[in-house]
């Protein structure tokens, strides 16, 4: 069983002195709940530094993945991994926000810009309560080796990286 919360995103776009990139996107807060704002709205501009907000965003959480949000919330300072996409205009597209690290992970690996931001309280209360319900303990049991014949690699002659029986 899954459960799932819309919220807002706030990004940031932040000029730097750099030959390659005039500027940079950075997540600057999740949101409990989605305003009534259109995505790329600008709420503030003050220096080099502009927020927007980037959109609605739809947190799913799964009973399988429940270790990996309590792990999250238990670190002390929880957060929200948001994933962001470059347009060809220069601006960005929300694609994911998580709760999971290493889903988090997984969207950065694909060559999305993904940063973290402070999980809000009240949906930290939502994913703890999700987790007391869902989460069940799974015991690591480590497979062990077959001991039904010798170890090809301690037969006599072995080297490394070659087989017994390999002619070179």
């Amino acid at each position: 069983m899954s459960a799932v919360r819309e919220v807002g995103v706030v990004v940031r776009r932040a000029k730097v002195d750099s030959p390659w990139i005039d500027h940079v996107w950075s997540p600057e807060a999740v949101l409990a709940e989605a305003p009534a704002t259109l995505p790329g709205a600008l709420l503030s501009r003050e220096d080099d530094t502009e927020l927007f907000y980037a959109g609605a965003a739809t947190i799913e959480l799964h009973k399988s993945e429940t270790g990996n949000y309590r792990d999250n919330l238990i670190d002390g300072a929880p957060f929200l991994w948001v994933a962001l996409r470059e347009t060809a205009e220069g601006g960005v597209e929300l694609a994911a926000v998580t709760p999971d690290p290493t889903e988090g992970e997984s969207l950065f690996e694909s060559g999305l810009l993904v940063g973290k931001a402070a999980m809000p309280a009240e949906i930290a209360s939502w994913i703890a309560a999700y987790v007391d319900e869902f989460h069940v303990e799974r015991v690591f049991l480590k497979r062990e080796r077959d001991k039904s014949g010798p170890d090809p690699r301690k037969a006599p002659g072995a080297r490394k990286g070659r087989k017994p029986g390999d002619s070179s």
